[in-house]
């Protein structure tokens, strides 16, 4: 009964999925048209976080090819049965650096390197290994106390230095701009990013390719596409509420 169960409410899910897919499909389309871009000039990140492999690998049969783990551990528990290519996952959490070399030459990108220290140990690993491991650096765009990146002020100073590392390579930029109903501030953080974005790309920093801005989720996508992000991470929108009750 509790297997039948498990298979109908999987069911279920993929038809929600189906529904959720084609409507964010509709405004990331609609989003890019008013950035005066295209829907393909966007990367829509699946975010997985708690979801099962095989809703995952469904979402893969239906066209999604980037998916964004939070977790050392659970991107350990569901990598030998992912359909992903290596290149198709991102490392979206916050990373401590003992957990690094559970990453390396296993991800195609680590989108949340917020310091000198981290960036350091991932090009350590990662020419321990023979690789060079893409990244992007997390920016705490709204200055809050409960969220890791780097300041505002010290993002240009910090790639400048992760410029000098062998191992690794900066693609770009990530943030999560703070929680707020107010669009007018939300987009004002948006903003910022994409400015800054554009700044350190223009400065032509060896080692550095500003081709990545990675910001927008689930609850304010279509407003960071309007404001210059490229890649999206939506889970929840996707797949429905997160169960933590994980097995």
């Amino acid at each position: 009964m509790i297997m039948a169960q498990n298979v109908q409410n999987l069911e279920k899910r993929m038809r929600d999925f189906d529904i959720s897919y084609a409507e964010i499909k509709e405004n990331i389309a609609r989003a890019a048209e008013v950035s005066g871009r295209k829907y393909e000039d966007i990367r829509l990140l699946a975010a997985t976080k708690t979801v099962p492999v095989e809703l995952i690998n469904y979402a893969a049969e239906k066209g999604i090819d980037l998916m964004g783990e939070n977790r050392v551990q659970e991107l350990d528990e569901k990598y030998d049965r992912l359909s992903f290519k290596k290149d198709q996952i991102h490392f979206i959490g916050t990373l401590q650096t003992n957990k690094v070399h559970n990453l390396i030459g296993r991800v195609g990108m680590i989108e949340s390197v917020n310091s000198e220290r981290l960036a350091g140990y991932i090009s350590r690993i990662s020419l321990e290994r023979n690789t060079v491991t893409d990244v992007l650096v997390e920016v705490n765009v709204g200055a809050e106390a409960t969220k890791s990146g780097a300041d505002m002020q010290s993002v240009t100073g910090l790639i400048e230095k992760i410029s000098g590392f062998s191992g690794v390579r900066v693609r770009g930029l990530m943030a999560i701009p703070p929680a707020t109903d107010d669009q007018y501030e939300l987009k004002m953080n948006f903003f910022n990013m994409y400015n800054m974005f554009i700044d350190i790309r223009d400065k032509k920093i060896d080692n550095i390719s500003m081709d990545f801005l990675s910001m927008g989720m689930s609850h304010d996508y279509r407003e960071a596409i309007e404001c210059g992000a490229n890649i999206v991470r939506i889970g929840s929108a996707l797949f429905g509420a997160r169960s933590y009750a994980r097995g």
